[in-house]
């Protein structure tokens, strides 16, 4: 396991993400239409988003990071009243991480926020799963493909999920929610 540096485009946000391993956490990429618009939104699509309109996310628990600088950049973003928090900084619109709120020991930390460099695919494994195919762009050369995972999905597999409610489970009752980074200890944001 290694403890892997996070840090926002500008250098103003740093932090740690602790205990990282292809075991700790998952790796996804996601194609759906709220990650795009998130993308969209910050402006930061070109850097964010893969050839076909994918997101890779490293699935975590709130427990495993720390913000050690700049924690008053955190920004979130709900793209309706009941979506999940988008976690970017202000100062340079890096986006973070994504969470569904402060309760579930769960975060999905967004590629350009993990200081891996060359090495993503030794520290923190292949890409387990790509979920929400449907939202995909697909590649105008018929003779290139999606980029391959362990497994696809058109939309969000039983399987994946069922993997993740049993781990909010285990880690909910572990009281992995804490601390965290993002909110604070009543439960509010750390940002408006």
């Amino acid at each position: 396991m290694a403890d892997i540096a996070l840090e926002c485009s500008c250098g103003k946000v740093k932090g740690v993400a602790r205990n990282i391993s292809p075991t700790t956490g998952r790796r996804v990429i996601c194609y759906c239409g709220d990650c795009q618009n998130f993308a969209k939104k910050i402006g930061r699509t070109d850097d964010v988003l893969n050839a076909h309109g994918g997101t890779d996310i490293f699935q975590i628990t709130p427990s495993q990071v720390e913000i050690t600088q700049g924690q008053d950049q955190l920004r979130y973003l709900k793209l309706s009243e009941k979506g999940i928090y988008r976690w970017y900084t202000n100062c340079c619109q890096t986006p973070a991480g994504n969470m569904v709120g402060p309760k579930l020991p769960f975060i999905g930390i967004v590629h350009n926020f993990m200081a891996c460099g060359d090495d993503s695919e030794k520290v923190l494994g292949p890409v387990r799963y790509s979920v929400m195919e449907q939202g995909a762009i697909k590649p105008q050369d018929t003779t290139k493909s999606m980029p391959s995972a362990e497994k696809s999905a058109g939309k969000f597999p039983i399987g994946l999920m069922i993997k993740i409610f049993a781990r909010l489970f285990i880690d909910k009752i572990q009281g992995k929610n804490r601390p965290n980074a993002f909110f604070k200890s009543d439960g509010t944001p750390v940002s408006e």
